[in-house]
């Protein structure tokens, strides 16, 4: 018997993995709020890794691009402002804005 239509693969979301992803990406704003770019790139790496929806893709992405460029007084304005456009509005938005200040 051939099954009519089309099915969407069934895919589990992990509450723990993106929870864990989140955590990974305030780790890499805390660590670009402290100049250590190495950090910051792999947590964001991390943060993409991880995330099960597409949170943090263009998050990452920021991260990377600000940390490899990254003076040693930490992130500029042009830089943050980079990373805070690939933000919803929620607690991360607010660490950036918070360590940014």
């Amino acid at each position: 018997m051939a099954a009519h239509g089309s099915y969407a693969p069934v895919v589990e979301f992990d509450g723990k993995k993106q929870r864990n992803a989140l955590t990974a990406a305030e780790n890499a704003v805390r660590a670009l709020a402290s100049a250590d770019a190495d950090r910051a790139a792999a947590n964001a790496r991390r943060a993409a890794e991880l995330d099960q929806i597409g949170v943090y893709a263009g998050f990452a992405e920021a991260v990377v691009a600000a940390a490899s460029d990254l003076a040693d007084a930490g992130p500029t304005s042009a830089q943050w402002d980079g990373v805070s456009a690939q933000l919803e509005p929620g607690p991360l938005a607010f660490l950036v804005e918070e360590l940014r200040n």
